[in-house]
């Protein structure tokens, strides 16, 4: 019985060996866009993650159809304490319960995708940095023990909650000849800052982040006069057009001052980007509503908005 009992576990062993030498694990954060903490509906953290067979011949594993049966997220924090799972994971897990599944086959060379919300499994609860490790359970969670797939590390940024208090802070250099540098920044921190400067009409703070080259060649009047202009002309063209905004005389929807805005929704790579905002401005007896989306682009490090659209969403 013994010899019979340690002859299974060689095998699975080998088996195990085998299969983990084949597949591939992958994940990748789906439309990434700005974290905060809690509300798993309202922002949502979701990731793609990718099995592919690396090796040469067919791999077979099980996929739940609750896919909390598949797989785990296991999230640290900077100094590696493992965040929570959530109470519907746990009481999912913990309910008896038949587990329906398909078996997945996939040939030498083939992957298969799906995306999951990285919040339905795991408590965020703080900003901070967290590390995502995904895990993959070929034979389903029950059979974790014995054999689990993990990917590779992502790094996750959960930024502060967005809240009116916040809105209002922005960085002001002194009244004194200190020359102003771009930031660091998130794009949604770029845009926040651009409209509350203009809001407090400080016109340098404005302009700090806005390519302006970009935003003259929106027009294509203005576009054909520049592209065949002087080096010495061009600049002319950016110093008429940088004073025309600031007297309102053209493109007055980038220059309009709401009375309040919100951040709605940004989503950006490594180079672009879309900042999505809601814009109230006033007049005497109602809100005109208005979105705003501003299209940003990133720069030796630096993210400038380049070009914008507006639509109109009634009034208030």
């Amino acid at each position: 019985m013994k010899r019979t009992l340690a002859l299974i576990i060689t095998a699975f062993a080998l088996f195990a060996q085998s299969f983990a030498q084949d597949i591939e694990v992958s994940a990748k954060f789906h439309n990434k866009t700005m974290y905060y903490p809690d509300s798993a509906v309202d922002n949502p953290v979701y990731v793609h993650i990718t099995v592919a067979n690396r090796g040469p011949e067919t791999l077979r594993f099980k996929l739940a159809d609750d896919r909390m049966f598949s797989i785990d997220f296991n999230v640290v924090n900077v100094k590696n304490t493992q965040l929570p799972y959530t109470d519907e994971l746990i009481r999912r897990r913990t309910t008896q319960q038949t587990v329906y599944f398909r078996e997945i086959s996939l040939e030498s060379g083939e992957e298969y995708s799906f995306v999951e919300n990285l919040k339905d499994y795991v408590q965020i609860a703080e900003p901070g940095i967290y590390y995502v490790d995904v895990v993959l359970y070929p034979e389903l969670y029950k059979a974790k023990v014995l054999a689990q797939e993990k990917s590779q590390r992502l790094t996750l940024e959960v930024r502060p909650a967005p809240n009116a208090a916040a809105s209002y802070i922005i960085p002001v250099a002194p009244v004194t000849a200190e020359i102003l540098q771009p930031e660091h920044i998130s794009p949604d921190k770029v845009v926040e800052q651009t409209i509350i400067a203009r809001q407090r009409s400080l016109w340098d703070q404005f302009f700090l982040y806005m390519d302006l080259e970009q935003m003259l060649l929106r027009d294509p009047v203005r576009n054909r006069k520049y592209r065949t202009a002087s080096a010495a002309d061009r600049t002319r063209m950016l110093e008429n057009y940088k004073t025309d905004l600031m007297q309102s005389r053209i493109d007055g929807d980038v220059v309009a001052i709401p009375e309040r805005f919100t951040i709605d929704k940004t989503v950006y790579t490594q180079t672009e980007g879309t900042v999505s905002t809601t814009q109230w401005f006033k007049y005497n007896t109602f809100y005109e509503k208005k979105r705003y989306v501003y299209y940003v682009r990133q720069r030796d490090g630096i993210w400038q908005i380049y070009d914008y659209t507006v639509e109109n969403l009634g009034t208030e």
